[in-house]
């Protein structure tokens, strides 16, 4: 009896250190409970500073990932801890600032997405350094390219879960400089018919994605509209 005792509780504490950190019981916290918890502290740290507490990347490209919160900043005076879904605090999420130019606004960064990205710039980046060349095999758009998924070793072609709509898979392609990209086009299509907008030919529609969702489309390049259809936008 003592020895099955024993194992259950060896048992148990096994299964709590391998459980997945999306499942983590801080990470069950609804998502707006926490972005408004940080939220209040921005808005704090603002008003007694005078400045945002990110840590700003000039080189990111993606202006959805440019200002990452630094809770170094907020922490313990504005807010006893990072959430228990941050990265900083052993979760699945960045949270960024959007809009820091009017209405600084809290967002999220789905990392769970991010192992799928890394692997295939990995194998893309491999490929290059042997061949000179991506394994092109279609050009979505211009600067958008979909790559022979075979010549990379593997099985199909890469997409990771969407952030927006549990039912998604998202596309991964590069763009003309090699870097992966998301292709958030279903996303996109989605919000559009089910939330009122007056975007127009031309707007960058990536726009409805962070005004509905507490995310942003991370790894991703503007889109609009034309006829009604999504398309990237050609630089």
């Amino acid at each position: 009896m003592k020895k099955l005792l024993l194992l259950t509780f060896i048992l148990f504490i096994l299964t709590g250190c391998l459980y997945p950190d999306e499942q983590r019981v801080e990470n069950q916290v609804p998502y707006q409970d926490q972005i408004l918890s940080v939220q209040q502290a921005v808005v704090q740290y603002r008003i007694e500073n005078q400045a945002l507490p990110v840590h700003h990347r000039e080189t990111e490209t993606n202006i959805f990932q440019q200002n990452l919160i630094n809770f170094q900043k907020l922490v313990p005076k504005y807010m006893q801890q990072p959430p228990g879904n941050s990265f900083e605090n052993g979760g699945v999420y960045q949270y960024v600032l959007v809009k820091v130019e009017e209405d600084p606004q809290v967002k999220l960064i789905d990392l769970t997405m991010t192992k799928g990205i890394q692997e295939f710039q990995r194998k893309v980046n491999d490929y290059r350094r042997k061949n000179r060349f991506a394994p092109v095999q279609e050009v979505v758009a211009t600067g958008v390219f979909l790559l022979d998924h075979e010549k990379l070793k593997l099985k199909e072609s890469p997409t990771v879960k969407s952030p927006f709509h549990p039912d998604h898979r998202l596309p991964l392609y590069i763009d003309g400089n090699g870097q992966v990209i998301v292709d958030y086009t279903i996303d996109l299509n989605y919000a559009l018919n089910k939330f009122e907008h007056d975007f127009t030919d031309g707007d960058d529609v990536r726009e409805i994605l962070i005004e509905n969702f507490p995310f942003v489309p991370a790894y991703s390049v503007p889109y609009t509209v034309r006829d009604g259809e999504v398309i990237f936008t050609e630089n």
